[in-house]
């Protein structure tokens, strides 16, 4: 009977058990899931404080480019062409190999940031701007020779003639820029971007008397917005380094000029020429477009949409550079810092931040369509081509928010030569070999050399997005540490 009696309560005690521990399982499931869900807000609002400030500072650095092409403008015909002239051979020939060969800093000095060696992050970048100071040099050179070389290459003598005079104005802002570029990284990879905003917006806005000064007043046309340019950039560069040098929150990172920077350069320049490749093969390719539309049967109106178009294109990719340079820094951190489940966050997070706001940014390119082209010109004609274009266009950059996300986690893992790869066979393989069969063979014009490149995008976001989905993230942990300590172990040597 003692047994029987037992037996009931043996069994509701069973039941308890069962219940408190499902209850356990429940309340434990519910508790990763508020972890997860706090981890992913706190990684959002991380990406976006970066992402926002640095949309800003690219906004405003671009805009002295506008803004000289503005004033220039008023002096008439030829010196417009000149300047835009010098303005797209001088970028293709110098500005993106020195943004190319400075974006090694986005790995190194990320890495180091992340990985807590501060003292690491100035070396880096004295490293970055001596061998890029080298490297202006050359540039200069070819810079000096705008005129002739664009004669040479069957440019009209007048507008090559315009386009040297204005290039030889705009050599001193190349040494500026690669010194620029360094900073702008060292600063960026602490998480240091608001400082790098109001700089930007200062240099901008006496941007605007400078060319009123030198432009309007002076006496010297086009050259004098050239030299406006450079006196800004030098500008830029000095506030910068102001701040870099009297900060505190750069107290730990900059220790001073040191003799350590001019030692392995090798290991800098193994990051920095395929991502200078990287970055270089993606934006020749749509200087091309450019020289492909002069091609095209009327050439007059195809270059003028193309034209628009490349500048609609630039001006609101500056939103997915913004996010492609904050999950650089966000994965190089963790990454060094040996988090790589985070560092998988920050990808998934960029990877959705970059899909909504290329959507929306699409959806307004294609609700302004009607009327973008009246910003530009007053022919019917070229506004109801451009109508035609946008579509298209909010197709590009839907893919090139995609592309700008994964690029950047690629240079934060150090992943340029992958990149380097991928892009020369998306874009010199598949995209331009695709424009030339869609404008000159199926006879589409100028939409055929957009969708050229976005065939480009397309096996180029593919690409990047299979290496990214198969990456073995705590193998990319383990190889941040040994670079990191590659490069402190080579400065102790030094020591």
């Amino acid at each position: 009977m003692e047994i029987e009696n037992q037996e009931p309560t043996s069994s509701k005690s069973s039941i308890q058990v069962c219940e408190e521990n499902g209850l356990n399982n429940e309340s434990e499931r519910d508790h990763k899931k508020g972890i997860k869900r706090k981890e992913i807000l706190e990684e959002l609002k991380k990406q976006l404080w970066l992402a926002g400030p640095l949309i800003f500072m690219k906004v405003l650095q671009y805009c002295l480019q506008i803004i000289s092409i503005m004033f220039v403008g008023h002096l008439g015909e030829l010196s417009l062409s000149g300047a835009s002239m010098a303005t797209s051979f001088t970028s293709v020939t110098g500005l993106s190999l020195l943004v190319g060969m400075a974006s090694a800093l986005e790995t190194l000095s990320g890495q180091s940031y992340g990985a807590k060696q501060y003292h690491m992050l100035g070396t880096h970048m004295l490293r970055a701007m001596y061998v890029l100071l080298i490297v202006s040099i050359p540039l200069a050179v070819i810079w000096a020779n705008t005129g002739y070389i664009l004669r040479a290459v069957g440019q009209d003598a007048d507008i090559a003639a315009e386009a040297g005079r204005y290039a030889h104005f705009l050599i001193p802002s190349i040494f500026a820029s690669g010194l620029l570029q360094c900073l702008v990284k060292f600063l960026q990879t602490q998480n240091i971007v608001f400082p790098m905003v109001a700089c930007s917006g200062i240099v901008t806005l006496l941007h605007i008397l400078w060319c009123w000064v030198l432009v309007i007043k002076s006496g010297l046309g086009s050259r004098g917005a050239a030299l406006a340019n450079s006196i800004s950039h030098w500008i830029n560069v000095l506030l910068l380094s102001l701040y870099v040098k009297f900060s505190s929150s750069c107290a730990q990172t900059w220790t001073g000029f040191s003799k350590e920077a001019f030692r392995n350069v090798l290991t800098f320049l193994r990051l920095a020429v395929p991502s200078a490749a990287m970055i270089c093969l993606e934006f020749w390719s749509f200087e091309m477009m450019v020289l492909l539309s002069g091609l095209l049967p009327n050439p007059k109106l195809e270059t003028s949409v193309l034209s628009i178009s490349f500048n609609t294109v630039a001006t609101v990719w500056m939103i997915p550079s913004g996010l492609s340079s904050a999950v650089s820094t966000r994965v190089s951190n963790e990454l060094g810092a040996g988090h790589p489940e985070a560092a998988r966050l920050a990808v998934y997070v960029v990877l959705a931040m970059a899909i909504s706001a290329s959507i929306l940014v699409g959806l307004v390119l294609i609700l302004i369509r009607n009327v973008w082209g009246y910003a530009y010109s007053n022919e019917i004609e070229v506004v109801k081509y451009l109508a035609k274009m946008m579509p298209i266009l909010a197709a590009l950059h839907f893919l090139d928010g995609l592309q700008c996300a994964l690029s950047g986690n690629a240079r934060g893992c150090g992943w340029q030569k992958i990149g380097a790869y991928v892009n020369l066979g998306s874009y010199y393989f598949v995209g331009i070999p695709s424009a030339v069969v869609f404008a000159f063979v199926l006879h589409i014009g100028g939409k055929g050399l957009w969708l050229g490149i976005i065939c480009a995008l397309v096996v180029q976001v593919f690409s990047l997005l299979i290496i990214t989905i198969r990456t073995n993230w705590e193998h990319e942990a383990k190889k941040a540490a040994e670079r990191v300590n590659d490069c402190k172990v080579s400065v102790d040597a030094v020591s």
